[in-house]
């Protein structure tokens, strides 16, 4: 007799999935929707496991079976033996306690509510600053024009790059970022990608090195003013400032893009805001979850795990889908539709348990920041030209959004 639960090689036969392909596809949605009917878990490429349904998502993404920190040999056999193959493996999305705790105790002081509250009125002025001259010509690529540079300077502030110095880092941050999608680096790529880690990484602790001790400044004083006995490694802390930067402009990107194209897909949605700019907060929210930046998440299997009727062996990778998850008609009434008034709004977006996003507060803040002042300055927003999405195995943002706007 065979046991309840099927083990993952006599589950072999079922369809095999590539998740990265879906994630930078232009519509993934029809595709999750699919593999969602299969069940809560489908089998993947290489071995790996999906995981489709919000329920097992939400529970999986807390269950303490599941690890974020991978072998060094599994990360060197997409990113080789360069100084870019150490970079994953000491940073808070890929750590487990103990080193965690440390690191997100340190990031999270500066990342905390009241701190990024305290940010609105700067925040506010960039928004301001960024969109002026579409308030003068009537025209705006929101993703190139203001979905990426806001959140690459908010980021700086908060670490404490010097505005002079972001034309420098920014383009290295960008390269870096190429490290969370390995699989898709093209010839020449791993060198840049070693590249930007090597000048990053002592770009960063030169500035942490030679900042001025204030314990509630930006997070390289915040780190001069650490008693030496609880300081961070420097070599742990320099890379988690670099994640910092990616982790905080990629998800903002995301969400401010693909929530506009939300609207301009929804016109009664923007008409709706319009009338009532109020509604950010849960309009936040809704573009999270109805196209959501971040798409999967990664983990590694400590020990079997059984999962709808499905036995998965340990060291088995894991991918939790965010994105068809946040679709999942059995956890949201009319999943397929946006509905900036939906309350409660349980979506995934940010993940959950230890790795939840640390830069949550710092996305809404932004996302509040430029939706109500879209609603509040224009009157009509409308496509202007050809919108191109990025191409990314875990994230789903545009490289270009062109609009016309009317004041």
């Amino acid at each position: 007799m065979s046991s309840p639960a099927q083990t993952d090689q006599t589950a072999a036969a079922r369809p095999r999935i590539q998740a990265v392909d879906l994630a930078s596809s232009d519509d993934p949605y029809p595709h999750y929707t699919a593999l969602r009917e299969q069940g809560p878990v489908v089998r993947g490429e290489f071995g790996q496991w999906l995981i489709v349904r919000h329920e097992a998502v939400s529970a999986l993404l807390r269950d303490p079976r599941l690890a974020s920190h991978f072998p060094p040999d599994f990360i060197r056999l997409t990113l080789g033996h360069g100084p870019a193959s150490t970079f994953p493996g000491r940073i808070v999305l890929t750590a487990d306690p103990p080193s965690h705790t440390a690191v997100r105790r340190f990031v999270g002081k500066a990342l905390g509510t009241p701190v990024i509250r305290a940010m609105t009125g700067s925040v506010q002025a960039l928004v301001d600053q960024m969109l002026t001259p579409a308030m003068d010509s009537g025209r705006l690529d929101i993703a190139a024009e203001l979905a990426v540079p806001l959140p690459v300077a908010v980021i700086c502030r908060l670490i404490g790059v010097p505005d002079e110095d972001r034309d420098h880092v920014v383009p290295r941050v960008i390269d870096l970022a190429k490290v969370f999608d390995a699989a898709n680096l093209g010839p020449g790529e791993l060198d840049e990608v070693n590249e930007a880690v090597v000048w990053l990484r002592q770009y960063i602790a030169d500035l942490l090195l030679s900042a001025s001790p204030v314990p509630n400044g930006n997070l390289a004083q915040m780190y001069a003013a650490e008693p030496a006995a609880e300081r961070i490694e420097i070599d742990e802390i320099v890379d988690n400032l670099l994640f910092l930067f990616h982790a905080g402009f990629e998800t903002t990107m995301g969400l401010i893009s693909n929530g506009c194209a939300a609207l301009l897909a929804y016109p009664d949605q923007m008409a709706l805001l319009r009338k009532d700019p109020s509604l950010v907060r849960t309009a936040v929210d809704e573009f999270l979850r109805f196209d959501s930046p971040i798409q999967n998440a990664i983990r590694v299997a400590r020990e079997p795990i059984e999962i709808g009727g499905i036995k998965i062996r340990t060291g088995r990778s894991v991918m939790l889908l965010l994105g068809a998850a946040n679709r999942d008609p059995a956890a949201f009434e009319r999943a397929g539709e946006l509905d900036i008034t939906r309350s409660p709004n349980p979506h995934v977006g940010f993940g959950g348990g230890l790795h939840h996003c640390l830069g949550t507060a710092l996305a809404r803040l932004m996302g509040e920041l430029v939706f109500q002042t879209l609603a509040v300055r224009f009157t009509a927003i409308e496509h202007d030209g050809t919108a191109t999405r990025r191409r990314h195995g875990s994230l789903r943002s545009f490289e270009h959004l062109p609009l016309s706007v009317s004041r």
